[in-house]
């Protein structure tokens, strides 16, 4: 899948209200066959930021908590509303919060609340689009496994690596470091569920760890993080499934 990028019937994309899920949201817009529909669900209840950026025809605004079930609920319903039986092709996991901390200041709060946010966010959402996921995969039965036909994409964070423990020196962030190693687990959970269901479950550190901590470790741009990370889910196949991935294309150790 060379130049002819990320082609995808349907996205739907936490975490819009800035950052990466801002740039991805672009990104997905500006492939050669854009999604006929893309599913942006951020906070801010006007959605001001991405109508300054995406006053096209297939972009609907979902507004969608991750932290809250009938706010995910509802999401569904739009999006079941829009794609019919084609069902939802891509649903990439993006909300993700954080709080800075070392291991003498980490509370219970911050643990609670990163958790909730960035674990516990992608759980609800994976399980809520499911049914939908499911039906892509049906639709597109003939296909392999890929982020054409139905997959789930946990956007994580080398810092959840546990075998790599990365950057200890310069952010210890307990909380986020946790939250990311629990998320990488539940991707390698749902690749075990789903898997046989065609749907491919995948974790993606998109590198951007702000500012990046020593040269060549980040993407030196946004706009190269993004481009990375699409052309990364334009090749995952089935042999994937229940990995974790680079934003330049590099396996990462659990």
């Amino acid at each position: 899948a060379g130049m002819e990028g990320l082609s995808v019937g349907s996205v739907l994309l936490t975490g819009c209200d800035g950052g990466l899920g801002l740039g991805l949201l672009k990104g997905l817009l500006e492939q050669p066959s854009p999604p006929r529909h893309i599913f942006a669900a951020c906070l801010d209840p006007q959605g001001k930021r991405l109508a300054r950026i995406v006053a096209c025809p297939q972009t609907l605004l979902s507004l969608a908590d991750v932290t809250d079930p009938n706010s995910i609920k509802a999401a569904v319903r739009k999006v079941q509303a829009e794609v019919g039986s084609a069902g939802l092709n891509l649903l990439i996991n993006n909300s993700g919060t954080t709080r800075r901390s070392t291991l003498a200041t980490e509370t219970a709060e911050n643990m609670s609340l990163v958790y909730t946010t960035n674990t516990i966010g992608p759980l609800q959402t994976s399980q809520a689009f499911l049914p939908l996921l499911k039906e892509a995969a049906e639709a597109e039965g003939q296909r392999e496994m890929s982020c054409s036909r139905a997959a789930i994409i946990n956007i994580s964070s080398i810092l959840g690596s546990i075998e790599v423990a990365e950057a200890w020196q310069e952010r210890q962030d307990i909380c986020y470091r946790c939250s990311k190693a629990a998320l990488n687990m539940l991707t390698k959970c749902l690749a075990l569920e789903y898997g046989s269901s065609g749907i491919l479950c995948v974790s993606v550190d998109p590198g951007h760890v702000t500012p990046p901590l020593e040269q060549g470790m980040g993407p030196v741009t946004l706009e190269e993080s993004v481009r990375g990370v699409l052309q990364l889910l334009a090749q995952l196949s089935a042999t994937n499934n229940g990995t974790f991935w680079d934003w330049r294309g590099q396996r990462l150790p659990w």
